[in-house]
């Protein structure tokens, strides 16, 4: 039964620190996670803002808070999650409190607005940094990769003990807004409403320069950026580009699609070869997040996806490659909207979340990678419960080697998840993400033993990468959970 478990995990609330950098009700912090304990979870998941710590200027950290959190988590007997959160808090759902990147790049933002995605429209996104930026020396002569390399480093200096200690296990690294790794495609603070399209974000004059050398150097110097895709809001059928016979399934519209989605794909490798060199030997695992971009899957161009980044149809794999580049990082797929079931969405918005996750779980076992997962939306009934049970084990529970998933985060701690009937039945699901066992404090009993970090493997050639977009069947899925919260 133990090959069963699922390790299980609860994101702390997004204001623990404060926009100051300080920890803001240690106590009542101590209390929070002194009660999460009681339900037998595993462990907690906190951002590490870039915002706060690097905040003062270029290399001047301060880890002072976190490193009370962190001593706090250890304290209460749980383990940590910790993401390398380099965006902003603030413009997307559930966002509660507003933290920006640090005032010293915002500050480079003002002279050179460039740096930021940007839309059609010249509207800026300020939650991240543009790709665009990756390998420029602009950053007080560093480059963005590097000073994200930097960061991590740092941290690692700074709790090298705890993480000598496993009580840190997880390294998740920021990729793109929200922390995964994506365009901002639908930011709320610029209108998008669910479930719009959303827009493309490459019109910079960095990324404008990168697609037009791309373009001549494939022999078409008169192709542009996308003029015809609509605005954040528009249903595909609205928009030359994703209508039907559109503009995505001509030559041009490939040749963009694949530069589009093959440079985030780049991004990410390049950020987590930092990661990997920052954390090199250490006993963690490094984690990238996946957006569950679950509107308009059901219909042929995706729309949704694409604008995100993700160049998945029918015919077309966008996953799988990004999946085959974490495999190089020994590196875990964390995955959004593992709760959600395709009766939940409204018809018009052409939803498919259970088919997603198949996708996306499917094609990151196929590349021989862990996947983990989270709920996109706050829940605290049995309908979600039992989803998220469902996908953590697909095949239910069975003998060793069948798929499940690496472990569980829960988002997330609050006062309504604290209210006695919600959490009985909390408390009751992480019983089931345990197979019905105990706690289980030793990962290695559960297939889970932490080793130290080795360097990644040789880079892939994207062409190598590109090979795993052919699409490939589901791994088998049960209909529904054998260990549900209500049975």
């Amino acid at each position: 039964m133990m090959a069963n478990y699922v390790p299980l995990y609860v994101m702390l609330p997004l204001g623990i620190v404060s926009s100051d950098n300080v920890l803001t009700d240690k106590e009542g912090l101590r209390k929070l996670m002194s009660k999460l304990k009681t339900a037998g979870i595993d462990g907690v998941m906190t951002d590490v803002w870039w915002g706060l710590v690097e905040g003062k200027g270029p290399k001047q950290y301060d880890w002072s808070a976190y490193r009370s959190v962190a001593d706090l988590v250890k304290e209460c007997g749980l383990k940590l999650q910790a993401i390398m959160s380099f965006h902003q808090c603030g413009g997307n759902v559930g966002d509660a409190v507003f933290i920006p990147i640090p005032k010293w790049v915002l500050d480079i933002g003002e002279s050179d607005p460039d740096i930021f995605y940007t839309n059609r429209a010249g509207n800026r996104d300020k939650e991240y940094l543009s790709l665009g930026m990756d390998h420029l020396n602009i950053f007080q002569g560093r480059t963005a990769v590097q000073v994200y390399g930097d960061y991590m480093k740092s941290f690692r200096e700074a709790m090298a003990d705890l993480i000598e200690d496993e009580v840190i296990t997880d390294i998740e690294v920021g990729l793109g807004p929200a922390g995964e790794l994506r365009y901002p495609s639908y930011p709320q603070d610029q209108g998008w409403v669910f479930p719009g399209i959303g827009e493309f974000q490459c019109y910079d004059k960095y990324m404008k320069a990168a697609f037009k050398e791309a373009a001549t150097k494939a022999g078409h110097p008169e192709w542009d950026l996308p003029d015809n895709a609509g605005e954040y809001n528009d249903t595909p059928d609205e928009t030359e580009f994703f209508g039907p016979n559109g503009t995505y399934l001509t030559e041009k519209g490939k040749f963009f699609l694949t530069w589009y989605s093959n440079n985030l794909i780049i991004h990410g490798d390049d950020i987590l070869d930092e990661a990997n060199k920052a954390f090199l030997g250490c006993k963690v695992k490094l984690a990238a997040k996946v957006s569950g971009v679950h509107w308009w899957y059901n219909v042929e161009s995706h729309a949704a996806e694409l604008t995100a980044g993700y160049y998945n149809l029918y015919v077309r794999d966008g996953y799988s490659p990004i999946a085959r580049m974490l495999s190089r990082h020994d590196a875990v797929l964390n995955f959004t909207c593992i709760e959600m079931r395709d009766s939940e969405q409204p018809a018009a918005a052409k939803s498919a979340p259970q088919e997603l996750v198949k996708q996306v779980f499917s094609g990151a076992w196929r590349q021989h990678i862990d996947v983990a997962g989270e709920n996109a939306l706050p829940r605290y009934d049995s309908y979600a419960y039992n989803q998220m049970l469902l996908n953590a084990r697909p095949q239910g529970v069975t003998e060793k080697g069948k798929p499940k998933m690496r472990g569980v985060t829960y988002l997330r701690a609050s006062d309504d998840l604290f209210k006695e009937d919600n959490f009985d039945l909390f408390k009751i699901f992480v019983t089931r993400m345990h197979a019905n066992q105990e706690y289980c404090s030793d990962p290695g009993k559960y297939g889970q033993e932490l080793k130290p970090l080795t360097r990644s493997k040789p880079k892939i050639p994207i062409d190598e990468l590109l090979e795993a977009t052919k699409p490939y069947g589901f791994f088998p899925w049960d209909e529904e959970t054998d260990l549900s919260v209500d049975g």
